[in-house]
Formats: C-alpha cells, sequence, structure tokens
C-alpha cells in the first residue's frame, strides 16, 4: 500500500510541476508578445514616415526643376510608391505655392501623417548675386493620436512652416 502512495505522489508532484511551468511560460510568453506587437505596430507606422518623406523630396526636386509641383505622385517617378497599402491610403493635394502629402490610416490603432512642401519667396539677396532664387522647404507631422481621420495640413507663416493642431513635427 506504501508503494502505491508514493507513486500517486510522484504523479501528482509532477502534474503540479508541468502546471507551474505552464503558467510560467505563459508569464514569460505574455511580457515578450507585449513588447513584440508595440514594435509591430511600429513598425507599421514607418511606412508613410518613408513614403511621404520620399514624395516631399521628389516634390521638391520637381519644383527646382519646373517651378510647379507635380500634381500626381506618378509623375514623380515613384515606382515603389502604392496609392493603398494593408494600412493606409495615401493621397495628396496641390497648390501653386504648395503640396501636401497624407498617409491616413486605415485602422484605429495607427496614427496618420501629413507631409508638406511649401515655396519659400527669396529674401533679399546681395548686391553680387545673379538673380533671386526661389527655394522649397518640407515638414512631415505625425497625428497626436491613432485613428482614421486626415490630420490638418501643415502651415507656413511668413516663411516659417509648423505642424497643425493636432499633429507634431516628426524628426
Amino acid at each position: 500500500m506504501s508503494q502505491h502512495n508514493s507513486k500517486s505522489a510522484s504523479i501528482e508532484s509532477n502534474g503540479c510541476r508541468w502546471l507551474v511551468s505552464l503558467m510560467v511560460i505563459g508569464v514569460l510568453a505574455s511580457v515578450v508578445v507585449r513588447p513584440f506587437q508595440a514594435r509591430v505596430r511600429i513598425n507599421k507606422q514607418w511606412e508613410p514616415r518613408d513614403y511621404i518623406s520620399l514624395i516631399n523630396k521628389r516634390q521638391q526636386a520637381y519644383f527646382a526643376t519646373k517651378s510647379v509641383f507635380s500634381t500626381s505622385v506618378k509623375a514623380l517617378g515613384i515606382r515603389i510608391i502604392k496609392t493603398e497599402t494593408e494600412n493606409y491610403k495615401y493621397s495628396h493635394h496641390t497648390t501653386k505655392k504648395a503640396t501636401f502629402n497624407y498617409g491616413i490610416s486605415k485602422h484605429k490603432d495607427l496614427k496618420s501623417f501629413v507631409g508638406g512642401v511649401f515655396v519659400i519667396p527669396p529674401t533679399k539677396v546681395e548686391s553680387n548675386s545673379s538673380k533671386n532664387q526661389i527655394t522649397t522647404t518640407s515638414i512631415l507631422c505625425g497625428a497626436d493620436s491613432a485613428g482614421t481621420i486626415k490630420p490638418p495640413e501643415p502651415t507656413n507663416q511668413n516663411g516659417k512652416i509648423a505642424c497643425a493642431k493636432g499633429t507634431i513635427e516628426v524628426p
């Protein structure tokens, strides 16, 4: 009878060890998975930053050669840019003095972005300079919070560009 009790105690002891092991694995998994999920969300937000930064740079180059902004991303010669991906929808709005490029989130847990390229009028130039050069400057802004709403356009007040209320500048 005592042999039977020792086998039973051994089986119960092993069962408890397995249960404790599973609990420890569960806790460790939750500690590892949460930061991983956060990293995945952050990595998804690199896409619109990269796209909009590239479009801003190409718009500046386009303006430097043609003295106008392009009205289409296709005309900028960027083949890798899609107007819609799994996580974002891209669009733009162009005027004579600025162009705005949007990366609008399709998911409530991702932030939306807007980039702007502005024409900066020439300043007083030195007398030995041959002509006044018109230049451009750009900015990239991200929404303060996640969501699927189009962020407001950045502004240009007397040559000083800034992100609009509800957005912050993305370096």
